[in-house]
């Protein structure tokens, strides 16, 4: 089902499910799983372009533009960091069973009794199926911000990818010991529902892009978190 959230002449920004893929795959002709991308262009008729992506286990806010200049524009602004994305995750306590022993991860012990902010910097290299750190990997920078424990006893964090690495945030809460709720390829043991983790891309801020105003975005887009 495609959750529009907003739409003008030159983008579309809709509430991907969880599940769903934000474009199709490599193999997307032996591939059965469900495309926001393909189906949003049945829909609309017409051709449009993935600005950004979510994993497929991920929901929330994905954004697409509706012609080559907007297209154009709009990765210019994720490339030079001048649109910032908020997810909220849930995740257990902080448990470092699931990292191998080998791994030299820094192994952080973090009191959390308030709300506290971190900035975490690593190198991460994406394998097969999930990301590494690694001498040989890209940079990443996190911001991520711990909110307390919610009313399922889940610590709740907002987390904002300053570079855009593959699995990215769900790397880094893991190896300071806080793998998302439902994240079982990242170290979790609890069920979030099939295909689903709880991690949710509920805002973006176009604030400090140039020209998004001009392109008829607003400078902030918020829908419900977790």
């Amino acid at each position: 089902m495609i959750q529009i959230v907003f739409e003008n002449a030159n983008f579309v920004i809709c509430d991907k499910q969880s599940g769903v893929l934000s474009t199709p795959s490599r193999f997307e002709e032996d591939d059965a799983r469900s495309c926001l991308g393909t189906e949003l262009q049945r829909v609309l008729k017409m051709q449009i372009y993935p600005v950004h992506r979510l994993d497929y286990e991920v929901s929330g806010l994905v954004m697409y533009a509706k012609n080559a200049e907007a297209h154009r524009k709009a990765n210019a602004w994720f490339e030079n960091k001048q649109v910032t994305k908020t997810y909220r995750a849930l995740t257990t306590g902080q448990d470092y069973s699931h990292i191998p022993a080998n791994i030299a991860n820094p192994r952080i012990q973090i009191a959390l009794q308030e709300v506290c902010e971190f900035e975490w910097n690593s190198r991460i290299l994406r394998g097969k199926r999930r990301a590494y750190e690694s001498p040989q990997g890209k940079p990443s920078r996190t911001l991520a911000k711990y909110l307390g424990v919610d009313s399922q006893g889940y610590r709740m964090w907002d987390v904002q990818p300053v570079t855009g690495r593959s699995h990215q945030l769900r790397f880094d809460l893991s190896r300071h010991g806080f793998p998302i709720v439902g994240d079982k390829l990242y170290g979790s043991s609890v069920e979030w529902g099939e295909h689903r983790i709880a991690l949710r891309a509920y805002k973006i801020d176009f604030s400090q892009a140039p020209g998004a105003m001009t392109l008829g975005l607003p400078a902030e887009l918020e829908i419900s978190s977790i």
